[in-house]
């Protein structure tokens, strides 16, 4: 009796990247050392508070020294980030697109506007339309999640926390994100279709607080998330983006890093059909 041979696996051409966010509260300068050292494909840099975060020059000789790539950049849209490149939210976009222009990234990371930010929210849109007509970098609007207070839900978002509320060129799913927001991320997925170019992969429990964990230690369907991104050829970037704050030494950290990427690569593929 012959055994059928096991069908050949197929593996998009999405690149693995690993998110500077992951390794807080170390530097940015640790997780291209991190990145080099357990395979990730690339980087994402979460500009924020660390100066070598915000210097292209700086993240260029980083990134050519480890051999590591930026893949995409995350522009400082948090409240923690509100005076990092200035106050004004297109300045922060501006510089984020020709930091990304510089070191060759693909992507732009962006979450929609602030609802304070009036005339900011009012020409979002607009705005990410022109600037994505003048570069070759894609501008993919992350979703976020809504506050929950006394039982009720608040967006600090305009128009909403979810960006498919918006018509926009292009999104990145954040799976942590859609925990918090008890949304699918396989629904939002399908609703994002075509239009999806970036992916942040962590897990959730569906706590009201953002925990970004290793996937497969919380309860959404990461595993699901990934083949099905293998299914379709995704061929945008998966980057990991975890919370190792309770890390007690570095090899803590890197083990979690390793875990993630090792679940990753797993799972970012698929069983080729066979076609008679």
């Amino acid at each position: 009796m012959s055994v059928p041979p096991t069908p050949p696996v197929w593996v998009p051409a999405a690149r693995v990247g690993l998110s500077t966010a992951s390794v807080y509260p170390e530097s940015t300068a640790a997780a291209f050392d991190i990145a080099a050292r357990l395979g990730y494909d690339g980087i994402e840099v979460m500009v924020w508070t660390d100066p070598v975060s915000q210097d292209p020059t700086a993240l260029r000789r980083l990134s050519d020294y480890h051999g590591v790539p930026i893949i995409a950049v995350h522009a400082p849209c948090l409240v923690i980030t509100q005076r990092v490149w200035g106050t004004d939210p297109w300045i922060k976009l501006m510089r984020a697109k020709v930091a990304a222009e510089q070191l060759g990234a693909q992507t732009v990371v962006v979450h929609p506007p602030f609802r304070w930010q009036r005339d900011y929210a009012r020409r979002f849109n607009e705005g990410l339309e022109r600037m994505t007509g003048e570069t070759g970098v894609t501008f993919a609007v992350e979703n976020m999640f809504p506050l929950r207070v006394r039982g009720r839900e608040i967006s600090a978002y305009a128009p909403d926390w979810d960006p498919l509320v918006a018509d926009h060129h292009s999104y990145t799913l954040d799976i942590s994100h859609a925990a918090v927001s008890h949304s699918d991320p396989l629904e939002m997925l399908d609703a994002m279709g075509g239009r999806l170019s970036h992916v942040h992969m962590a897990d959730g429990s569906g706590q009201i607080r953002d925990e970004h964990l290793v996937p497969g230690r919380g309860s959404q369907p990461c595993a699901e998330v990934l083949d099905l991104l293998a299914r379709r050829g995704f061929s945008g970037a998966v980057v990991v983006e975890v919370n190792t704050r309770r890390a007690i030494t570095r090899e803590e950290r890197e083990a979690d890093l390793a875990e993630a990427l090792a679940f990753t690569r797993l799972n970012l593929a698929c069983a080729r059909v066979a076609v008679s």
